[in-house]
C-alpha cells in the first residue's frame, strides 16, 4: 500500500466511528410553546419567525379570547362570578375574526393548536368535575366560534376542534394535587399535558394515559441561578415584573445567553428535548421575543436539529425511546 493510500485509509478509519456516531444520535428537539394567544399582531409576528426558520410551534389558547360581549356574560368559570376572567375577553367581533383567521391559518401551516381553559385562573383546588366544565366551556366556544362573529367556518374547523386539539397546559403551570385534573383532561380527549416544571430538561413521563411535558428549569444571569425557561419568570426577575424598556437590549442578552447555553448543553449532550414558553405579550420592550427570534434563527436550519410543536415531537420521542430499548 503506498504512504498516501495508507495515510488515507488510516484517515478514514478514525473518522468512521465519529460519522457512526453521530448518525445514531437523535435530534435535539426545540418544543416552542405560546400561553394565550390573544394578540393579533404577535400571531402574525409568530408566524413569520416560524416560516423563515421551518419550525412549528404550540399555541395555548385561552378561549375568552373568542368570546363576544354576549358569550362574556354567559361564562362562568369554577367558582367565579358570572363574566370574570382573569386575562380579559375580545375586545370586538372584529378583532375575533382576525384571531380566527390567525388560529386557522397556524393550523394549516402545521402548528399545534392547544388549550389553556379559558379564563386563565388557579385551579389548584380544582376537583375533576371543575376542571372537565372548564374543558367543555373551551370545547363550546371554539365549537360556535365562527357562527359567534357571522362567519362561514372554513371545511374542517369542526375537526379540528373535535379531534386536533390535544394538548393542555395550566394556567399559572398550577394543577390540582393528585389525580383530578389528569383525569378530567382524559375525558375531555387530550393526549399530553405541558403544565410540569423539571429540574432541568426532561423526557416526558406517563400518567394514566397521558403524557406530560414540563418547562425546565434553566441557569440564567451572572450567578447562573435557576429559572423556569419562560419569558415572565425573566421578566419577574429582570426587572420585578415592571416594564423597563431602557434595559431592553441587557434584558435580550441576558435572554438569549440563558437559551442557547441551555440548548447547546442538550445539543452537544444527550440531546434531551429543550421546552421554552412565551406569552403573548412583549415584556421589556419585546426582550425575550427578540432572544427567541435570535435562537430560532440560529439553530432551527441545522439537519440534526428539529423546531418541532408538542405533537410532532412525541412520535418522535417514542421512536427514540423504542430505538434504544431494542439496543440497536
Amino acid at each position: 500500500m503506498s504512504r498516501l493510500l495508507l495515510s488515507t485509509w488510516l484517515a478514514a478509519s478514525f473518522l468512521l466511528p465519529a460519522i457512526a456516531e453521530a448518525a445514531d444520535r437523535p435530534k435535539q428537539l426545540f418544543i416552542i410553546s405560546f400561553d394565550g394567544a390573544h394578540d393579533n399582531a404577535l400571531w402574525l409576528k409568530s408566524r413569520e419567525m416560524a416560516a423563515k426558520n421551518g419550525a412549528h410551534f404550540t399555541y395555548f389558547l385561552s378561549c375568552t379570547f373568542l368570546m363576544n360581549e354576549a358569550a362574556k356574560k354567559a361564562y362562568q368559570a369554577p367558582h367565579q362570578k358570572r363574566g370574570k376572567s382573569n386575562v380579559g375577553f375580545a375586545q370586538s367581533d372584529d378583532e375575533i375574526r382576525e384571531r380566527l383567521g390567525n388560529i386557522w391559518h397556524a393550523h394549516l401551516e402545521g402548528h399545534d393548536i392547544s388549550s389553556h381553559a379559558c379564563g386563565h385562573f388557579d385551579g389548584r383546588l380544582w376537583s375533576e368535575a371543575d376542571w372537565s366544565a372548564e374543558y367543555a366551556t373551551f370545547h363550546a366556544t371554539l365549537k360556535n366560534a365562527w357562527k359567534s362573529v357571522g362567519l362561514q367556518e372554513p371545511a374542517g374547523w369542526q375537526d379540528l376542534v373535535d379531534h386536533g386539539i390535544k394538548g393542555f397546559r395550566a394556567p399559572y403551570l398550577s394543577a390540582t394535587a393528585g389525580a383530578d385534573m389528569i383525569a378530567a383532561e382524559k375525558k375531555a380527549g387530550f393526549t399530553y399535558d405541558a403544565s410540569l416544571v423539571t429540574k432541568g430538561p426532561a423526557m416526558p413521563v406517563e400518567e394514566d394515559g397521558i403524557i406530560r411535558f414540563g418547562l425546565p428549569l434553566i441557569p440564567e444571569g451572572p450567578n447562573e441561578k435557576p429559572i423556569i425557561g419562560m419569558d415572565y419568570n425573566l421578566f419577574v426577575r429582570h426587572s420585578k415584573g415592571e416594564e423597563d424598556t431602557a434595559d431592553s437590549a441587557e434584558f435580550e442578552d441576558r435572554a438569549y445567553a440563558a437559551f442557547s447555553q441551555a440548548f447547546d448543553r442538550q445539543y452537544n449532550g444527550n440531546r434531551i428535548p429543550l421546552q421554552l414558553g412565551f406569552h403573548f405579550v412583549e415584556m421589556n420592550g419585546g426582550a425575550y421575543w427578540r432572544a427567541l427570534d435570535r435562537l430560532v434563527s440560529d439553530v432551527c436550519h441545522r439537519a440534526d436539529v428539529a423546531c418541532v410543536s408538542y405533537s410532532e415531537a412525541i412520535p418522535m420521542i417514542e421512536a427514540r425511546r423504542r430505538l434504544q430499548t431494542s439496543g440497536l
